[in-house]
């Protein structure tokens, strides 16, 4: 079977999976891969001499240049025989049908396919990997954990107006005891799965090597039979636990028949005993699935004649991993475009976060915490900042380009304080400019431009200049500056200031003081 393509994440797990020396078998389960596959890259591994600290810091751009991932592809004429193998085996099962046949079928359709070797020689591999695959799974205690929902839901209901609330019911169950977990949720959003998942894990007391999901859109975002593309939530997640994510394939309810029965059952144990009842609150309802639970997984099996929960005690407990010291927290997964400013837009919280110049107008991936927003390009952290959940911009001076550096070291205290050493006069421009200004910063460069006008003029000619900038409104950096250039400061107060008792000029229509009685009448 020709190679498939490797993306940069499927390859830095295949390290990651191999210094933990896994069985060759699950790791290629794990990643969706062949076996000719894995060990193609598992001889590359070796002849590189890498583990997972090597390459985890790497750029993708580097790791695909280390392993030349791009130059493996799959031929088009392999995706078109592939497609047929399921239609092949489905023939080979009547009567008369051969491989010779359905080659020359294969052929005629197809002229410029595999020649007859190469075509028993694929059928062949793909046709074990099938027949593996629908053995009967004898799982290895503490190996897996089988994860889905119910397909039927049960109901809340609003004490006040009566009106039935539909909720989810979330089923995890161990691969060896079968001891399983239950929890009614609100929805099957990504972050609902990640915390349920997690509470099933504290359920057991340990963690399990892998987690097998449905193809539900909270754990696999593109379902595929060789490649599905897990969640960055739940991967993210999985890694928090030290688990992997096997997710079933597609219309493969073989591949997790486990948690489809663990559906069946809970129909029968939690769901029918309690469909009479009728609760109040989530918390209500999980409380009653709980003694349902504990029922079920203390009955006895028949099979076995001991309960799930003596099973798991006497076989799987010692066997899960322990579970971290703090549980995971969730995070969001965005891909933004930075700005002009070199500052990405964080929509929810209102706010800019810096990331170096260099970055503006670059794609970057972004992770949001409770506490930090991450910022990545090429799967680089570019920067770190602590999240504010408020209007505004957080910026980092090593950011920004040196023209930029020397306006952020100012702000309207610094300038009204060094403005105060000027003068009472210059003091009380510097102070109308910055509480006229829409923000501050806008006026930061005139406020500096006045105040080095004193290298000039002195700080006496400076003071004079903003009185009478400030009597006649003209209060910007050009105003001041063309006082002091005119000497206009040096004029005496009553000859700048609008004179209120200026005469008025004489004119025939204009009536004097003498037109008016004292008494105000007119003569």
């Amino acid at each position: 079977m020709p190679n498939r393509r490797m993306t940069v994440n499927k390859l830095k797990e295949l390290v990651k999976l191999n210094d933990k020396n896994l069985d060759k078998t699950l790791i290629s389960s794990a990643l969706g891969i062949s076996r000719p596959t894995l060990y193609q890259y598992l001889t590359i591994i070796k002849n590189l001499n890498i583990a997972y600290t090597d390459i985890k810091s790497l750029k993708d751009s580097e790791i695909k240049e280390l392993f030349g991932i791009d130059k493996i592809v799959i031929p088009d004429k392999y995706k078109t025989l592939s497609e047929k193998f399921p239609y092949f085996l489905s023939e080979l099962s009547k009567t008369g049908v051969t491989l010779t046949l359905l080659w020359e079928e294969y052929k005629k359709d197809y002229p410029d396919g595999y020649g007859y070797s190469q075509f028993c020689e694929h059928f062949s591999r793909w046709k074990k990997s099938e027949k593996e695959l629908s053995m009967v799974m004898n799982h290895k205690p503490g190996d897996k954990m089988f994860v889905d929902f119910a397909g039927k839901k049960m109901h809340i209901t609003d004490k006040e107006t009566g009106k039935e609330t539909p909720v989810e019911t979330f089923l995890a169950i161990l691969g060896n005891s079968e001891l399983t977990y239950a929890e009614a949720v609100l929805d099957q959003k990504k972050e609902t799965f990640a915390i349920v998942t997690g509470n099933a894990f504290n359920y057991f007391g340990g963690v399990t090597n892998a987690i097998v999901p449905d193809c539900l859109k909270s754990a696999v975002t593109k379902p595929d039979r060789y490649e599905p593309d897990i969640n960055p939530l739940y991967k993210d997640f999985s890694e928090h636990y030290g688990t992997i994510i096997l997710p079933a394939r597609p219309y493969h309810p073989k591949d997790k028949p486990l948690a489809e029965n663990a559906v069946k059952l809970s129909y029968q144990r939690i769901y029918a005993p309690l469909r009479n009842q009728v609760f109040y609150s989530l918390e209500e309802l999980n409380q009653a699935i709980k003694e349902k639970l504990e029922l079920h997984n203390n009955k006895p099996m028949q099979r076995l004649g001991v309960s799930r929960k003596e099973l798991f005690e006497k076989t799987e407990k010692n066997c899960l991993k322990p579970l971290p010291t703090e549980r995971y927290e969730i995070k969001k997964y965005l891909e933004l475009k930075v700005g002009f400013n070199y500052h990405i837009d964080i929509r929810e919280d209102k706010r800019y976060y810096s990331v170096p110049y260099q970055y503006k107008g670059k794609q970057v991936k972004v992770i949001l915490s409770y506490c930090n927003v991450e910022i990545f390009y090429d799967n680089q952290r570019i920067a770190l900042h602590q999240r504010v959940k408020e209007v505004g911009y957080t910026t980092v001076k090593e950011h920004m380009p040196e023209s930029h550096k020397f306006q952020s070291e100012w702000n309207s205290e610094r300038l009204i304080d060094w403005s105060s050493s000027i003068g009472e006069n210059c003091n009380s421009l510097i102070k109308n400019i910055l509480e006229k200004a829409e923000y501050p910063e806008q006026a930061f460069k005139t406020c500096l431009g006045i105040i080095n006008l004193k290298r000039f003029y002195g700080e006496k000619r400076l003071d004079k200049a903003s009185l009478r900038a400030l009597n006649y409104g003209c209060v910007s950096y050009k105003s001041v500056k063309s006082i002091l250039e005119k000497g206009l400061d040096r004029c005496e107060e009553e000859e700048y200031l609008f004179n209120k008792k200026a005469q008025l000029p004489e004119h025939g229509n204009l009536r004097g003081g003498d037109y008016y009685s004292k008494g105000g009448e007119i003569k």
